[in-house]
């Protein structure tokens, strides 16, 4: 018969209002107060608010009001904090200090000198657009972003992965749609993608979804970065060679294609002037490169922009030998203006037929982009000792591309590491930087462009190889730690992305390896941290048996469980069969196949001291696992709850099922219980 019923009918057992207080005085004793501890959210808030407001100088903090203040002028100081936090311009240009200047000047110049030549290359090799489309890309977003961004070293522009993922959706649509102008197509695809990367950045920061960042593996990145660097390397071999035009008339589709294009043609069919030019550029970028490391304390050495460098030498050579004559490819005329007109609406009827193929590029570019961006924020933000919030820099990073989007044929920009690196490296301390570098980038679009006239192309591609080198630098390392850590999952991850991107193409690897990553974590979180406790000898301390060898389980049947953490509907599905492992085979690793180690308990202690919540769902769950327990004979007791706890417990119907004498204030309070009435039954075995 089941002894349930005296444990809950017990005289001594507290009444319901006095388990509140008990809840909450339990807290209090292990240095808990839950009405004063706020939840991560606000933490978050509230330090980035003390970082900005003890910038003073850089930032105007503004001061909190006396307490005769009237409400009305602590309201309109509240509304000015969240104007500066939220749009941090409006707290860093008017207390910006002209002593910066220098240094943010510079660093914009620098910036600009690398990201012209870059961007340029980006948008004809990588996105098969015009190269106009690659400078616009480098100056609105980033001017927006120096605007709304909380980074004051980030700079936003055009990535050569991201300008690869929108080049191959262009080159597929052209397919599909040959009876259109191939520039129309190119412009409408790129509109359509970039406003769909706008919005996406943008919604995920207004829904606080930044937390996105933690959730894909370095794994997987680096097999994404390495897949890309392969198949941009094996598609810039094509103009490099001078293999373009018959390109045209091959038309492989995938990289594999490309690949055997190139090993079939590189000698048979190469030009042999643009094959010279293109590996003496390759050849000497990496040369001046690595002059320039040795000379890092020489300042006005190490400044020197090698690709601007070679840019203009490769320019003045070609104008004085007219290799366009000789049949080398040059940029030639490029008109500013790239569709009807300067700023048009991205989303217009005609684009619509393209919006439905282009959305899953969209979505890859946007989640690939941001944590990029993220990462290059949060380097530069523990470099200089200043906070970074992920929601504002989602909003930003998508206000920014939006903007982009209304000047036709936009590629997607985000924040770069090794730019921004360098704009720190350089003397960027504000945000002023970035709004140099995108101010000398529109002067070069709409003045400096017929001075590069006579650019080789191929050049442009060598550019591109550079990047490359640095995309494929830390591949080798990241690939000989996982080995030596016997990181076998990510090793798989890195390498499902790598090859799939290879042999089928870069978004169903990235989305593959995605859900992987989004399964492996459901997993994980899934399974809910528990562990038995026993008693310290001599006192009514409770540890845990795995982590404490002398604690002892002292009391026959009686299992008492603490779980480690907050109960949700993920992690509590698998709740009633982590219970039954416990209580038949203990803490130790073992298999379902094998004979239990343990008896069935009679009685079950719940500590529940690290459960801060418990939403509907898993207070669902929980009701049908006491509700098992109890049908079994098994005597329940609930421990160390937190009030807000208790009361979703009396919602869900908890409360009543087990009736008030089941909820303790502590383990020692309900093993005592057990202990008395134990004796009790032994003492009067006939009643």
């Amino acid at each position: 018969m089941s002894r349930t019923p005296e444990y809950a009918q017990d005289l001594r057992l507290p009444r319901k209002d006095a388990v509140e207080s008990s809840a909450a005085s339990s807290s209090s004793i292990m240095g808990i107060d839950t009405a004063a501890t706020p939840t991560a959210q606000e933490e978050e808030r509230t330090g980035l608010l003390d970082v900005e407001g003890r910038a003073g100088a850089d930032y105007g903090a503004t001061s909190t009001p006396r307490n005769g203040a009237s409400a009305g002028t602590r309201k309109q100081s509240t509304m000015l904090k969240r104007i500066k936090y939220y749009i941090p311009s409006t707290a860093w240009i008017p207390n910006y200090s002209f002593s910066l200047l220098g240094g943010d000047f510079l660093a914009g110049i620098t910036v600009a000198s690398m990201l012209i030549p870059q961007s340029v290359s980006y948008a004809t090799s990588l996105a098969k657009l015009s190269p106009v489309t690659g400078l616009f890309s480098a100056s609105i977003p980033g001017i927006v972003y120096a605007l709304l961004g909380s980074s004051r070293q980030l700079n936003v522009a055009p990535e050569a992965a991201l300008s690869l993922l929108l080049g191959q959706a262009v080159s597929e649509l052209r397919h599909e749609y040959p009876e259109y102008d191939e520039e129309s197509v190119g412009l409408a695809v790129a509109s359509v993608i970039t406003v769909q990367v706008g919005l996406i950045s943008f919604l995920l920061g207004f829904f606080r979804l930044g937390f996105i960042d933690v959730v894909l593996s370095r794994a997987l990145l680096r097999g994404f970065i390495t897949a890309v660097a392969v198949v941009i390397m094996i598609e810039q071999f094509i103009p490099m060679l001078g293999l373009t035009k018959l390109l045209h008339i091959v038309d492989p589709e995938t990289t594999f294609d490309k690949f055997l294009f190139v090993v079939r043609n590189a000698f048979k069919n190469s030009h042999p002037l643009t094959t010279t030019i293109s590996f003496s550029a390759l050849f000497a970028l990496v040369a001046l490169r690595n002059v320039k490391n040795k000379f890092k304390k020489t300042w006005w050495i190490y400044r020197v922009p090698e690709v601007l460098v070679v840019v203009i030498l490769s320019t003045f050579i070609s104008n004085q030998f007219k290799w366009d004559l000789d049949g080398v490819d040059i940029l030639g005329y490029v008109d500013v203006k790239t569709g009807d007109h300067f700023i048009e609406f991205p989303l217009k009827s005609s684009h619509f037929k393209f919006l439905r193929r282009t959305t899953s590029t969209a979505i890859v570019i946007a989640v690939v982009g941001f944590l990029d961006s993220i990462v290059a924020a949060k380097q530069n933000a523990a470099r200089f000792a200043y906070s970074i919030s992920p929601n504002r820099e989602l909003v930003a990073l998508g206000a920014a591309n939006l903007a982009g989007s209304f000047i036709p044929g936009t590629l997607p920009a985000y924040g770069s590491i090794t730019r921004s690196r360098i704009n720190g490296d350089v003397g960027g301390r504000t945000q002023m930087a970035s709004l140099v570098c995108s101010s000398i980038i529109l002067l070069a679009t709409f003045f400096l462009l017929p001075w590069l006239f006579y650019l080789p192309k191929c050049v442009l591609a060598a550019i591109i190889g550079l990047v490359v080198f640095s995309l494929l630098a830390e591949t080798p390392h990241d690939v000989l730690y996982y080995w030596h850590m016997g990181a076998w999952v990510d090793l798989m991850i890195m390498s499902l992305t790598f090859f799939l991107s290879i042999i089928w193409n870069i978004e169903v690897g990235v989305v593959v390896s995605l859900v992987i990553s989004l399964l492996l974590v459901v997993h994980r979180s899934s399974k809910t941290r528990m562990t038995i406790l026993g008693r310290i000898p001599g006192t009514d301390r409770w540890k845990p048996l795995k982590e404490n060898p002398e604690a002892e389980e002292s009391v026959p049947g009686a299992l008492i469980v603490r779980i480690r953490e907050s109960l949700d509907f993920a992690n509590t599905a698998q709740l009633k069969e982590r219970l039954r492992r416990l209580e038949l085979y203990g803490v130790d690793k073992s298999h379902p196949s094998e004979e239990p180690r343990r008896e069935q308990a009679s009685v079950l202690v719940f500590h529940m001291a690290d459960v801060d919540s418990c939403d509907a769902s898993a207070a669902q769950i929980f009701y049908e696992l006491c509700e098992e327990y109890k049908n079994r004979g098994v005597g329940l007791f609930l421990t160390h709850l937190r009030p807000n706890v208790l009361r979703t417990f009396e919602k869900a119907g908890i409360w009543q099922l087990l009736g008030a004498g089941a909820f303790r204030e502590s383990v020692a309070d309900a093993m005592a219980i057990v202990e008395g009435t134990r004796r009790r039954d032994s003492a009067f075995p006939d009643m």
